[in-house]
């Protein structure tokens, strides 16, 4: 099996930039036009076929996991490989990722919500749009995001789907399951926040939610829901201002 991470001559964790400038660099020296010498042609196709598959989120996650079988078997002659305990035994983030969808999509749902749960306590950096395409994680994002929900972990679920429509906001045109997206979240909002999760919390969720543009009818709602919040805080004067805010938007 070739593997392209060498025929590019970069590492398996290399980042997109890498990629491209060793593609960049490598295609300046086999390219006919530019060397002269047509005799390096399957070269040079392996390093364009490496490059399509490695430049591509989805191909290059199948890519990742064909390679790792193909290393097993030939280490344990015909043993089978074990996708999710190999990722099991894997610490870092891009792994842990990739559990947590995987489980997920395995009847593992209560995995994958703990997992979930785990990473987002212990990094701060951690983000699962980081990992997969954009199709893959508005999808399977919205099914863990449900899950979350039927168990109650409703901020959790917030901080998940205002990572999904942030991204959906850096695209020109909107993902077809978009709308669904946002009812689901408003949902959430209106219904499960205040009253069923602490004050500080349920005011970081209406933050975020003032920033996702639900409209001015909403960001009313969320704007009064924080000067409720703020005022059991103790806070009266910013309590005030967010009333104001709220009927100017009324």
């Amino acid at each position: 099996m070739k593997d392209f991470y060498k025929v590019l001559g970069v590492r398996q964790n290399a980042t997109l930039a890498e990629i491209k400038r060793a593609y960049h660099n490598k295609v300046k020296l086999l390219h006919p036009d530019s060397s002269g010498d047509v005799s390096h042609k399957d070269e040079f196709n392996e390093v364009v076929q490496a490059y399509r598959v490695l430049s591509d989120n989805r191909q290059r996650s199948i890519f990742d996991e064909s390679i790792i079988s193909h290393i097993f078997r030939k280490k344990n002659g015909s043993g089978e490989f074990n996708y999710y305990n190999w990722l099991s035994e894997r610490q870092d983030q891009e792994s842990r990722a990739k559990l947590i969808f995987y489980t997920l999509m395995h009847n593992k749902e209560d995995e994958a919500v703990a997992e979930f749960k785990r990473m987002q306590t212990n990094h701060a950096d951690f983000e699962l749009k980081k990992w997969f395409t954009r199709e893959d994680f508005m999808d399977y994002g919205y099914i863990l995001a449900e899950e979350l929900v039927i168990r109650g972990e409703y901020y959790d679920a917030i901080l998940l789907l205002d990572q999904i429509i942030q991204m959906e906001y850096s695209y020109q045109y909107f993902y077809i399951f978009f709308p669904e997206v946002m009812d689901f979240t408003l949902n959430i909002l209106k219904k499960n926040i205040d009253g069923v999760i602490s004050d500080e919390l349920a005011l970081d969720a209406y933050e975020r939610a003032l920033e996702l543009g639900f409209g001015k009818s909403a960001d009313a709602f969320f704007l009064k829901k924080m000067s409720e919040e703020y005022r059991r805080l103790g806070d009266y004067e910013t309590s005030a201002i967010c009333l104001k805010e709220s009927q100017k938007l009324a």
